[in-house]
This record gives structure tokens, C-alpha cells and sequence, in this order.
């Protein structure tokens, strides 16, 4: 099986990427596939990267604060989630709550309409 990949990775000319120290895969619930000192192969002209290297599967909350440079709008978004969950599950009135009581709100997702016209604004501007 790996001289297969060895060989198709070989047929679509990958060069090796030096210097990379972890690369970290996000997943969308919030487990984060983390490799330490991988090899890394690209070939841009096939849009191919190869991560090889011993992996482990962590929560997002352990790799914080330092994995927070690396999260995408969509990461952050859950995350967020995540920490608002946190802090409406626990009550301050000494009472236990469930998650059946959390209401789960999608509308954070939402972007906002454009209403102005940023590049007509600037037209107007000095340096």
C-alpha cells in the first residue's frame, strides 16, 4: 500500500515541503487531527499536498490558545459556540441543566448585507 501512494504521489511529481514544524487538520466537530514534525509533499499544478507522520486526534480546547492563529471564520464561529455552551450550561443558581435546555442559535453564521458601496467611498479619500 505505501509503495502504491509512493508511486502515485511519484507520478504527479511532488517536491518535498522543509521546515514544516506540525500541521493541524480541523475537523467540524471541533477534533483537530495533529501531526508534529510531518513530511510534507505538494504538487501545486495537481493541488496535492501528502502529510505523512505519526498523527493523534485531539479536542480544539486543548490545543488552544496556541492553535487560534490557525483557525479559519468558520473554526472561530464554532468555537465560539462552543465557549458560549460552556458558560450557559453552567447556572448560576446551583441548579444542574441539560443540554435539551441550551437553545441552539444558527443565526451567528449569518453575514450581513452589503449597504454601502466601499469603492465609491474610497474614490473620495487622500493618502
Amino acid at each position: 500500500m505505501i509503495k502504491k501512494l509512493q508511486s502515485s504521489l511519484k507520478k504527479l511529481a511532488v517536491n518535498n515541503i522543509p521546515g514544516i514544524e506540525e500541521v493541524n487538520m480541523i475537523k467540524e466537530d471541533g477534533q483537530v487531527i495533529h501531526f508534529n514534525n510531518p513530511k510534507v509533499q505538494a504538487s501545486l499544478a495537481a493541488n496535492t499536498f501528502a502529510v505523512t507522520g505519526h498523527a493523534e486526534t485531539k479536542q480544539i480546547t486543548e490545543m488552544l490558545p496556541g492553535i487560534l492563529n490557525q483557525l479559519g471564520a468558520e473554526s472561530l464561529s464554532n468555537l465560539k459556540k462552543l465557549a458560549s455552551n460552556v458558560t450557559n450550561t453552567v447556572p448560576t443558581d446551583g441548579s444542574k441543566q441539560t443540554t435539551e435546555d441550551i437553545d441552539e442559535d444558527d443565526d451567528d453564521d449569518d453575514v450581513p448585507d452589503l449597504v454601502e458601496n466601499f469603492d465609491e467611498a474610497s474614490k473620495g479619500e487622500t493618502a
